[in-house]
């Protein structure tokens, strides 16, 4: 029997079915999903609108590359024409969005003959060669020097650090909320201001939306929210309800640059990808997807503060915005996302220290409340669990 290259340790449980903010496992047990495959499930699982498109689509065309015009395709880019930033009109499909960013990279260090990038300390683009570049993590980085680009990460946030962006720079990658990083969100005042600066230099400006977009935020792009215009913005995740797909958008002027030949895809822009595309638009608009996002945040980050504070030995903050929230923990998360696993509830982990949950729009407020409560009961089991020197018992969902 072939055996799969594990690069990270298995859950422990084998998942046979999904649907909305659940997943069931071979024995039938229910999870609420946080966990949502890295938070590409933003959507739900199974989310109608995208289902009803890849349906539709399994019966037309499956294989067909964007060299040739087609229905599926018309009708992606006229999805995308109303969420798209309006000087952000030119796309290309990728199949994730480590290649969105590769491609981003690849567009800013042709047009500006730079070799150099600004990312930010607790950054996280992606694990291909040029994505892992601008990615800070070393963890990630060691043993594949040398990168395609000369990077120099800056300190997230810092305004005065800007300055240091010089006319060496092709383009700054930035995230408008650090998803791996540790869920830190970007100032406003610190995205106006790197706009500025990447004006000043002649850089471009890469806005990574991957996580932080298509409505999780409670914005259908974070970075709207400090009136910047990016010169590329990369998306992938949930434009298309966790089918794989991403994009890469620019204006008119780097759009008016490419070469033929520069950049291609065997997968991307696969006709069941449009489809799910056209069908997570639909989703995000029939359904009103950031406003119910924002709603379900504020239920959740106020339960979420209130463990909080009555945890302080064990928690130092909530971390996060929109449904990519998370507790900074005092102890390894690792255990807590062990624990919570056992009382039905499934998570992952941001940075070093951060418990993250990722949950999808359609959770209702009796989720949320069990969420915060089997959290709340797992930080007291593990306060016993250090007290006592032993685990205390995990309570399973009914």
């Amino acid at each position: 029997m072939v055996r799969l290259i594990r690069f990270f340790a298995p859950r422990g449980i084998r998942v046979s079915r999904a649907q909305g903010q659940y997943v069931w496992d071979s024995e039938g047990r229910r999870y609420l999903d946080f966990h949502t495959g890295n938070g590409a499930a933003l959507l739900g699982h199974l989310n109608p609108y995208v289902m009803r498109r890849l349906r539709e689509q399994m019966e037309k065309v499956t294989v067909l590359p964007p060299l040739y015009d087609s229905e599926a395709l018309e009708e992606a880019l006229s999805a995308l024409g109303r969420i798209l930033p309006p000087h952000l009109g030119n796309v290309f499909f990728q199949n994730s969005g480590s290649e969105a960013a590769e491609l981003a990279l690849k567009l800013a260090r042709k047009r500006t003959r730079r070799r150099k990038a600004v990312a930010f300390t607790g950054s996280f683009h992606g694990r291909t060669f040029g994505a892992l570049s601008v990615t800070f993590n070393r963890a990630y980085r060691e043993g594949y020097e040398p990168f395609p680009f000369e990077v120099e990460f800056l300190p997230f946030n810092s305004i005065e650090d800007l300055r240091r962006i010089g006319e060496d720079v092709a383009a700054a990658i930035v995230e408008p909320v650090q998803g791996e990083g540790g869920l830190t969100p970007a100032t406003d005042e610190f995205l106006r201001e790197l706009e500025g600066r990447c004006r000043e230099v002649g850089a471009y400006l890469i806005v990574d939306e991957v996580q932080s977009g298509f409505g999780r935020t409670g914005l259908v792009w974070d970075h709207l929210r400090a009136n910047v215009r990016p010169d590329i913005m990369v998306a992938g995740k949930s434009i298309g309800g966790g089918f794989p797909v991403s994009l890469v958008a620019v204006t008119d002027e780097i759009a008016s640059r490419v070469e033929e030949g520069e950049h291609g895809s065997t997968h991307g822009g696969n006709p069941l990808a449009l489809a799910a595309v056209t069908g997570g638009v639909e989703a995000l608009l029939s359904d009103d997807v950031p406003s119910k996002a924002r709603a379900a945040s504020e239920l959740l980050f106020a339960g979420l503060k209130e463990v909080a504070a009555e945890n302080g030995d064990l928690v130092r903050s909530v971390k996060g915005k929109g449904l990519m929230l998370g507790l900074e923990l005092r102890f390894n998360p690792s255990q807590a996302i062990k624990d919570l696993q056992s009382r039905g509830l499934l998570s992952l982990r941001a940075g070093t220290t951060v418990l993250r949950f990722l949950p999808p729009y359609v959770i209702t407020h009796g989720d949320i409340e069990w969420a915060v409560a089997m959290t709340a009961e797992s930080l007291s089991a593990f306060r016993a669990s250090r007290t006592q020197g032993h685990p205390a018992p995990a309570q399973n969902r009914p």
